[in-house]
């Protein structure tokens, strides 16, 4: 009788041993398929390039400046003094997700030349900035930098500084913006959500799995509390971030709000409409500080 029994024992170890191996390789695959999905993100995300200290060369009429992060980290810019004063508002850009600010310095003298404060800013990890580029945390923390550096060091006031973000930059715009007091928003070729983008991005991959990505960019959740004017503008067609992602974020907007879509723009908006796309925004600006002038004289 008890011969009869080792058979029945030994199958049990075995499939016991065998769903115990399944489970290890179904654990293992699960996390490997996690840790691919955030070096996807990463690599999607963010294309920092480094300053070439020997070809490093701050453009006319512009400044380097430095300022440190809330969590210590050092930080770059350019900043351009308005060749009219006194200037009508200070600028703070936020470029996209590659280069640096030596790819926009000639925004900053646009701007500078037409009465404008202008700071441009690095990221950790991009340009001479120190640090490294890891989640969203750190760009809002750098953004915040950037907002108190322009108030701080260069006497900006609140609803004077016009925050302007182009797609990646954007996600910084939105989250700074629904936290502080500033005097208008511009949001080029934005995203509302990085689960959103992910669903034209990576559409194979099942929407109730986007929660293992590392970063949310809820901009336009974020844009429900942003009580500045805002104008959300976009290239039609985009081949990075679809042109429906500014319809979103225009309607999640409060107003005042516009919307304007560049038919032929493309992804780079700034830098293929021209200064008609530019003065555009320049008006915007300008209609902002008189609403804003208004609303402070009623109270």
């Amino acid at each position: 009788m008890e011969r009869l029994g080792y058979p029945c024992v030994i199958s049990t170890m075995l499939r016991r041993e065998r769903t115990i191996a399944l489970t290890i390789s179904l654990l293992f695959g699960m996390a490997v398929f996690a840790y691919g999905l955030r070096w996807m993100e990463w690599f999607t995300t963010f294309h920092p390039v480094r300053a070439d200290p020997n070809y490093r060369v701050v453009p006319s009429g512009g400044a380097d400046v430095w300022f440190t992060t809330a969590d210590n980290v050092r930080l770059n810019g350019w900043f351009f003094d308005s060749q009219t004063q006194p200037s009508a508002a200070t600028v703070v850009f936020f470029h996209g997700n590659s280069g640096n600010v030596s790819n926009v310095g000639w925004l900053g003298q646009w701007f500078a030349k037409r009465g404008f404060d202008v700071l441009l800013v690095d990221y950790r990890g991009y340009g001479a900035s120190h640090g490294e580029p890891g989640d969203e945390a750190g760009l809002y923390a750098d953004g915040d930098a950037a907002v108190a550096f322009a108030m701080k060091e260069k006497g900006a006031r609140p609803n004077r500084i016009i925050l302007y973000g182009t797609s990646l930059g954007t996600t910084v715009v939105a989250d700074v913006a629904s936290r502080h007091e500033i005097g208008a928003v511009i949001i080029e070729s934005g995203l509302s959500s990085a689960s959103s983008l992910a669903t034209h991005r990576f559409w194979w991959l099942p929407q109730a799995l986007h929660f293992i990505g590392k970063n949310d960019f809820e901009s336009a959740r974020k844009l429900k509390s942003v009580n500045a004017p805002v104008l959300i503008t976009h290239g039609d067609p985009d081949p990075v971030i679809p042109t429906s992602e500014a319809r979103l974020l225009f309607e999640a907007s409060n107003e005042p709000k516009k919307l304007l879509i560049v038919p032929g723009a493309g992804h780079n908006v700034f830098g293929s409409a021209g200064d008609k796309y530019l003065d555009q925004l320049v008006e915007f600006i300008h209609e902002s500080l008189r609403e804003n002038s208004q609303v402070t004289a009623q109270w």
